[in-house]
């Protein structure tokens, strides 16, 4: 595992997972907005600044990381309770995903529904992360949890591996 290492070929601009980040960020935090006032829900100043945070970054970033990213510069740290409710309310939403391999969180892109399958595919070369879901692994999923009579409270898969960007830089 190489927790969130970047080449130092590797190249941000023309990376994928940057590029989709940059280009869907704006919309994504607007949508948790439009979303949190149509639920009732306060997106609080600290709230916001996560989720911005975690949206200025293609690679899972780590809650005292992330607390290190908002808190006020030549300020006192944000507490790290203070961090972990946001990250909480962010992942309840479905505004943010936790990829337990990395014990880090991501911003989501696509605004999934809390009982979709979602798969995440890690580049273990430049840390970057693409998700995915779809209704044919949402039914081969339900399929396994319901042939062993299990209900699942979160539906999460981590495929490691090298990203198309990492893979072509090697050749």
């Amino acid at each position: 595992m190489h927790d969130n290492h970047v080449h130092a070929d590797h190249d941000d601009a023309v990376c994928r997972h940057a590029h989709d980040h940059r280009a869907h960020a704006a919309e994504a935090l607007a949508r948790a907005e439009r979303i949190c006032r149509e639920r009732g829900l306060r997106l609080t100043p600290i709230r916001a600044k996560a989720l911005e945070a975690l949206h200025a970054d293609h690679r899972p970033v780590g809650a005292y990381d992330l607390a290190d990213r908002i808190s006020p510069v030549g300020g006192r740290r944000l507490a790290p309770i203070s961090i972990y409710r946001a990250l909480d309310f962010l992942v309840e939403q479905g505004f943010v995903h936790r990829l337990s391999s990395r014990n880090a969180y991501i911003a989501c892109l696509h605004g999934h529904g809390a009982d979709e399958v979602v798969a995440f595919l890690i580049c273990e070369a430049c840390g970057g992360v693409d998700e995915d879901s779809s209704p044919a692994m949402k039914k081969a999923v339900a399929a396994i949890a319901q042939s062993r009579q299990f209900s699942p409270s979160h539906q999460v898969v981590e495929i490691v591996g090298h990203c198309e960007h990492c893979r072509n830089a090697q050749t």
